[in-house]
């Protein structure tokens, strides 16, 4: 299924960036590392995978913003008491900690979580946009070595 990403180029990246940073059990990292192996640009392949990483992410803030946990729990399947866990995790330490979006697993939850508890959406943006483009980087760089 992740080869059919990598056929549409950087739209493929794209679309596969957003949907793993939504509740979907998806990874990106197959899709940018074949399309740099493929020899696409390096930066840009960083640029389109961190956007649309970042956006997938705020759209998960912003499902948490709304604060309808029944929706939460139903659609995204994610109790409740895992947000709750994160919020208490994250009480003190503030929107800072959208930097740790990309983290997998929990990463989508500490999203969730922010937005449930309505943290400041400019310090998130800019702190969650960091975290994925920092990851991309990273992951550029391995696969370069390993190219």
């Amino acid at each position: 299924m992740l080869d059919g990403f990598v056929e549409y180029g950087y739209i493929g990246l794209f679309l596969a960036s957003f949907l793993a940073a939504t509740i979907l059990p998806f990874g990106s990292e197959v899709v940018f590392a074949g399309l740099l192996a493929a020899g696409l640009n390096s930066w840009t392949c960083v640029l389109i995978a961190s956007v649309g990483n970042w956006l997938g992410g705020m759209t998960n803030y912003y499902l948490g913003r709304l604060g309808k946990i029944e929706w939460i729990e139903k659609y995204l399947k994610v109790k409740k008491e895992k947000i709750d866990k994160m919020q208490h995790w994250l009480e003190g330490k503030g929107a800072v900690m959208a930097f740790f979006s990309f983290m997998p697993v929990v990463g989508d939850i500490i999203a969730l979580a922010l937005g449930y508890m309505r943290a400041n959406v400019y310090i998130v943006n800019v702190s969650m946009f960091a975290g994925k483009f920092i990851r991309y980087v990273l992951i550029m760089y391995g696969v370069s070595w390993i190219i």
